[in-house]
């Protein structure tokens, strides 16, 4: 039976969510391309799994990412917007799970989802975190530089992931003095530095059993505000979430962790007839705590 909670979270989302036209990420060629990714497509097989009872879109060799601007309606809408990176192991995207149903949830909670379509899978030579860097520093300036355009207030612009989402989520909120690409237009001169971040069932963000966080994260005082949450029977270790809250703790960063019992991997906003399955109302008290759901939107 899925839980009551999730049943309004969902039908709330339903009733609110307005997605637009996907836009190129890019004026041009994203950085460093050169046309032999293959062709972008579905990459699910009938082996793989259905959270909740229900398929997933994967969606593989993206070489030109998008954003998805997803409006609450103008009754509903606070001002704040948030860049949802969907995890998938820097190999696919799991587009739905992790995408356009968290877009949707957003919207319910009167916030604008900005689903980021980024570049996977890793290209050769490069980190696998290298290209989407790229492309969420570009997506949070090109928020902010359309902020009146999307009724967005942009000193309320956050980041959201799953998997390497999560740590894609976490590079953006360690990444953002310097771009790690050249200037295209003047939307690159806007901050890309993430207001807020809530990382959910991260990945990579410690080598296990390593209990120092991955060195590409460099967390210091100026790293945003942080939501975190895993289960301990996940597969992909829950102490990626338990040693990057105690850096953050260490550099007086607030955030705040939920460590739920079970729960598993790759649920989204899922009925997994667990208690993890609650963590959206969570995050949205968490939000609305920090004063980042309040006020109108422009």
């Amino acid at each position: 039976m899925r839980n009551p909670l999730t049943l309004l979270v969902l039908l709330s989302a339903i009733l609110t969510a307005r997605a637009g036209e996907p836009i190129p990420l890019w004026p041009n060629v994203a950085p460093g391309e050169k046309g032999d990714i293959g062709e972008e497509r579905d990459m699910t097989k009938p082996t793989d799994g259905s959270p909740g009872g229900k398929p997933v879109i994967r969606i593989g060799n993206v070489s030109k990412p998008t954003l998805t601007i997803y409006s609450p309606t103008p009754d509903k809408g606070t001002g704040a917007a948030v860049v949802v990176c969907p995890g998938g192991g820097y190999n696919i995207l799991a587009l739905d799970l992790e995408g356009t149903e968290v877009c949707e949830w957003l919207n319910s909670v009167g916030v604008t989802g900005v689903l980021l379509k980024y570049r996977v899978p890793a290209r050769k030579g490069m980190e696998r975190y290298a290209a989407p860097l790229q492309d969420a520093q570009r997506a949070l300036g090109l928020v902010r530089f359309h902020a009146a355009d999307w009724h967005i207030d942009p000193k309320r612009v956050g980041i959201l992931g799953f998997s390497a989402g999560g740590h894609l989520s976490a590079a953006a909120s360690t990444h953002f003095d310097k771009r790690t690409y050249d200037a295209v237009d003047d939307a690159d001169q806007a901050s890309c530095r993430p207001d807020f971040a809530v990382i959910i069932y991260p990945g990579y963000l410690v080598k296990y059993p390593d209990t120092n966080v991955s060195p590409e994260l460099t967390v210091t005082s100026n790293t945003p505000p942080t939501f975190l949450v895993q289960t301990e029977d996940d597969p992909v270790h829950v102490e990626n979430t338990i040693y990057y809250y105690l850096a953050l703790k260490g550099a007086k960063v607030p955030a705040e962790m939920h460590i739920f019992p079970n729960g598993g991997h790759g649920y989204g906003l899922r009925d997994a007839g667990k208690a993890v399955t609650t963590w959206p109302k969570l995050a949205e008290e968490w939000m609305r705590g920090r004063g980042i759901l309040d006020g109108k939107r422009p």
